[in-house]
């Protein structure tokens, strides 16, 4: 160990030298007024001071603590020489710690023990490489210590990860529990809602705690193929998790019975091992979703009010709600398309069909932008640039004859990137019922690069999404 008595002859000069560069650095970029320049010359050597620092750190040089590291519940225990200095400068905890010790022992949990090493060098150098499985314990590191330029960065590379479908999403979402960080926690929620079905089919759906499920499922964001396969995936849950009772019964009663088909609803009945366990607790929901059914949704909703959550469809995937939309080159020209969904998910309305229009535009002038050739005074403007312009997309019904049956309608539009062969959707925009377009519709996108995050292989990946809305009719008792 090397201590401020005992460090190799020269090793002070190289210390003070170090610093001494951290002075030039700081004032390299002055302004001078030399020989008649009117402007000054930068000069910078923070490149060499890096590596100055890193060889620091790998030398121990002028090191005035030592830091022995042991792993939780192992004899394994690895050594840092370091400076009080350059610790106390990014940590309050380190500051206090080491005021007057000279060597110190800290006990880590194994996995923050194995990426110590990254987390000083960090202290030394403001830079590191992460990688997925070290995010958490990186994380913890910086908040025990109080490294907050270390906890923003990483819970940042955690969110970016997430939305790209490459984080654990579950594990990360508990993490963020137990740490308060609210941001992180909603940022896998969203995650979770969007990818539901490609979550559902993985390992992590059996690590999902009763606490986010109950989170999830009330949800009417959820992306699913349709709600049966959400049935399905609460089914397999709780055969994997056996939760109590009354977890299980308010996770049944959160599923929306209404949109599932009365065909499906019978198989159900006759064959889940879930409804045989629980059925009473649900028998209330699963006759409604019968008389839903049943009846018209003007008769219905004469008696009922619709306005609740189980009469509203989720994202659905499936034909019946929307249909998917590859626009390869989008930033080339207008395109349009078209296609159908069921009028309602009410199985009096299985037969009937609304035929929608939609039309992409990915250089749309607003009318502020619009080109300007002339003003007041008869002088030539500029015309706007067609990369002024913003995409555009409109959805409308090629009829009206939806509203006039007590229908209104909410469109999403879901925007899906690939990661590890898989398609997920990394954004969704909403329109509001009376709307025939999402206002922020791809308002970052920058659809002429290549490599954008909107696009997969030059191709934009949309689903289009229509989900029926019945207003209520109950008549007031005389």
């Amino acid at each position: 160990m090397l201590r401020l008595g005992s460090a190799k002859p020269g090793s002070w000069a190289s210390f003070w030298a170090i610093l001494t560069l951290v002075g030039l650095a700081t004032r390299a970029a002055q302004r001078a007024d030399v020989s008649g320049e009117a402007t000054g010359t930068s000069i910078n050597h923070s490149q060499t001071l890096l590596h100055r620092l890193q060889e620091l750190l790998r030398q121990g040089n002028a090191s005035d603590v030592v830091l022995r590291v042991q792993a939780a519940g192992t004899d394994e225990v690895r050594v840092f020489h370091t400076h009080r200095l350059l610790l106390g400068l990014h940590s309050e905890l380190f500051r206090e710690l080491l005021s007057n010790q000279s060597e110190v022992v800290l006990q880590e949990p194994r996995d923050c023990a194995a990426v110590f090493d990254k987390f000083i060098r960090y202290l030394y150098c403001g830079e590191l490489t992460v990688l997925l499985a070290q995010a958490i314990p990186l994380h913890r590191l910086a908040t025990k210590y109080g490294v907050a330029s270390l906890q923003r960065g990483v819970a940042d590379y955690m969110r970016a990860h997430l939305a790209g479908g490459a984080g654990p999403a579950v594990g990360w979402y508990h993490y963020a529990v137990s740490t308060g960080d609210e941001a992180l926690r909603q940022s896998c929620l969203q995650f979770l809602a969007w990818n539901l079905s490609a979550v559902a089919a993985s390992a992590e759906w059996g690590a999902v705690s009763p606490e986010l499920l109950a989170q999830l499922l009330p949800r009417s964001d959820l992306v699913l193929q349709d709600e049966l396969e959400l049935f399905h995936a609460l089914e397999a849950w709780l055969g994997r998790t056996r939760p109590p009772p009354a977890v299980a019964e308010r996770a049944l009663r959160a599923i929306r019975y209404p949109m599932i088909p009365p065909a499906q609803l019978f198989q159900l009945q006759a064959r889940s091992a879930a409804l045989a366990r629980h059925g009473e607790a649900v028998a209330d929901l699963l006759l409604q979703a019968y008389q839903f059914h049943a009846a018209s949704p003007l008769h219905f909703a004469k008696f009922f009010d619709v306005n609740g959550s189980a009469f509203l469809p989720r994202n659905y995937l499936a034909p019946a709600w929307g249909a998917p939309w590859v626009i390869n080159n989008p930033a080339r020209d207008d395109r349009s398309t078209s296609f159908q969904t069921q009028l309602g998910p009410s199985g009096h309305d299985s037969g009937r069909r609304v035929t929608w229009n939609v039309l992409f535009s990915p250089r749309w002038l607003p009318v502020s932008l619009r080109p300007v050739y002339a003003d007041t005074a008869g002088t030539a403007l500029p015309a706007a640039r067609p990369e002024d312009g913003r995409p555009r997309l409109v959805v409308t019904p090629a009829s009206s004859g939806g509203d006039a049956a007590g229908v209104s309608f909410q469109k999403t539009v879901l925007v899906g990137a690939r990661q590890h062969g898989r398609l997920l959707v990394r954004h969704a925009y909403s329109f509001h019922q009376s709307s025939e377009e999402a206002g922020d519709f791809l308002a970052h996108a920058d659809l002429q690069r290549r490599n954008s995050e909107y696009l997969v292989e030059n191709a934009l990946h949309l689903h289009l999404i229509v989900k029926p809305v019945y207003h209520t009719l109950i008549r007031t008792p005389k």
